[in-house]
């Protein structure tokens, strides 16, 4: 059976890159039945941050990535509990099984004791980098007789353990980068036990890896130099290795490794930033992978991408955090979850409602005008609530139908939404160029007769809704024998005098039948 783990230092906040790499853990092991297991690894006492174990468990509960075994907290008076047969899970309570390991390896003559003081190894480094040398052990300790070890320690002498790595090649294949190699010569003796009786990460790791039977190690690009160390950990000890896979840096806009110098890299800021947990994870999981050719779709419930998601398809090379596209897919998950909620409140609303689906969203057709209304002014008192409107005298009426008319805009950045409709409320001052397009071979000429002729037909116009407008407008430009945007560019500059704003039927329909025969007269004297 398939296992993999997550196993964070609760040293502070979590960091995005943590959290994608839980999540790609997860979806491998739910996509292959398999189990996904939280360790917390806090044998580096001094950098705990007090809570960040309780708030990383919250986190990854909140985001639904749900682990088989691990620490959790229960419900009687918060007390952490654990689920599973292999714990405990945390670290720190497991060093007695880690000293116990620690002893095989010195026997076996894998490891040895390490009584170099902090001054001598600042001294052989400094030196080592003098010499273009890289810094590493230069094994003083390594074959130390039994008996000068021994009177070391009863000097009271401390020491540490360290790891004796073979003089060999060590070779590996990686997941997603292929067949991997390193010469033991030049990897350095890494710390396995410290002088206060911890182990470091790379014994731990290892240990509990096997104890815990993981199958594949899925982490950071940074740890593949430490991989070599943890194969040899794994030969010394006589155990099978896990399968190791590790995933693309994270990459600022410059390229350079992703951190807090240049925005946000702590999950909790996006989360008290109010983006939607969904487009985080669907974010997160693009950084260096996607579902590969015949799949043009980037937005994905977790259920889905447990379905699609393979190792296979992660990239090799680093990943831009770009939060625009953050911003794209918080967008995305809001309008998802808004036309979800108004597909339900159409439903109730009227059991006949026609829904379709397009590009844009649901269209929704309605047995009668007067559910039609209604449902516009439901979803216009949503968007109300949601949107950010300084408060004034408005035309309640038609604050509502111009929120309606920007519905996209105010679900994708609602800090905007007054200067978006500013302009239904008072007609701003506008050259009459507006009303051309050179594209479209709109000149003042036929723009002031495309206006004559639309105000003439929307004049006769009885019923004033969006469909009707829209069959009006299309019929006046039948008549003229012309190209839409001949006729709907002027009409649509002269209802907003913006160059950008919601359409022709939109705009009509949001001023109402008044004020829009009003602003095309003053749009046709402007010529």
């Amino acid at each position: 059976m398939i296992k993999t783990r997550f196993a964070p230092s609760p040293t502070g906040q979590l960091h995005v890159g943590s959290l994608r790499t839980a999540l790609y853990a997860y979806l491998f092991a739910r996509k292959n039945n398999g189990v996904f297991i939280l360790r917390v690894e806090d044998t580096d006492q001094k950098r705990e941050v007090e809570g960040a174990m309780e708030s990383l468990i919250k986190i990854l509960n909140y985001f639904g990535l749900e682990y088989d075994e691990g620490p959790r907290y229960g419900l009687e008076c918060g007390k952490l509990k654990e689920k599973g047969e292999n714990g405990p899970y945390i670290q720190s309570q497991r060093t007695e099984i880690y000293r116990k390991h620690v002893e095989i390896l010195l026997e076996k003559g894998h490891a040895y004791k390490c009584f170099c003081t902090k001054e001598r190894l600042d001294e052989m480094r400094d030196n080592q980098r003098a010499n273009k040398q890289a810094p590493m052990y230069d094994r003083k300790c390594c074959d130390l007789p039994e008996s000068e070890v021994k009177a070391k320690i009863d000097a009271g002498e401390t020491f540490i353990i360290r790891q004796k790595i073979p003089y060999e090649i060590i070779k590996f294949k990686d997941l997603i980068r292929g067949n991997v190699q390193f010469d033991g010569k030049i990897i350095d003796d890494q710390v396995l036990m410290k002088a206060d009786g911890f182990p470091t990460y790379h014994l731990a790791n290892v240990v509990d890896d096997h104890l815990m039977e993981i199958t594949h190690v899925i982490r950071g690009e940074e740890w593949l130099p430490s991989t070599p160390k943890h194969i040899a950990l794994y030969k010394s000890f006589g155990w099978h290795a896990p399968d190791f896979a590790h995933i693309p840096l994270l990459l600022n806009a410059d390229k350079s490794k992703l951190s807090k110098r240049q925005g946000d890299v702590a999950v909790e800021e996006y989360m008290k930033k109010g983006y939607i947990k969904e487009a985080i994870l669907n974010f997160i999981v693009f950084l260096g992978w996607n579902p590969g050719q015949g799949e043009e779709r980037e937005v994905f419930t977790l259920k889905e991408l447990e379905e699609i998601f393979s190792l296979e398809k992660v990239h090799k090379g680093g990943a831009v955090f770009n939060v625009e596209k953050l911003d794209w897919f918080n967008w995305q998950w809001q309008k998802e979850m808004y036309n979800t909620e108004f597909r339900q409140k159409a439903s109730e609303l009227d059991p006949q409602v026609t829904i379709e689906e397009s590009k844009r969203g649901p269209v929704f057709t309605f047995s009668d005008e007067e559910k039609t209304s209604e449902f516009q002014k439901l979803k216009a008192q949503y968007l109300l609530e949601i949107a950010d409107i300084p408060e004034n005298d408005h035309d309640q009426e038609l604050l509502l139908r111009a929120l309606f008319s920007i519905e996209d805009k105010i679900l994708k950045e609602s800090k905007d939404t007054y200067e978006n409709i500013k302009f239904f409320f008072e007609l701003p001052e506008y050259d009459k160029e507006l009303l051309t397009h050179e594209k479209m071979r709109v000149d003042l000429k036929e723009a002031k007769a495309s206006l004559e002729a639309a105000q003439k037909d929307l004049a006769k116009l009885e019923t004033w809704t969006l469909n009707s407008l829209k069959q009006t407008l299309l019929k006046t430009v039948e008549t003229l024998e012309v190209k839409n945007g001949q006729v709907l560019w002027p009409l649509r500059a002269a209802l907003t005098g913006m160059q950008f704003s919601p359409g022709a039927f939109e705009s009509a329909w949001t001023l109402g039948k008044e004020e829009s025969i009003k602003r095309i007269n003053i749009a046709i004297e402007k010529i």
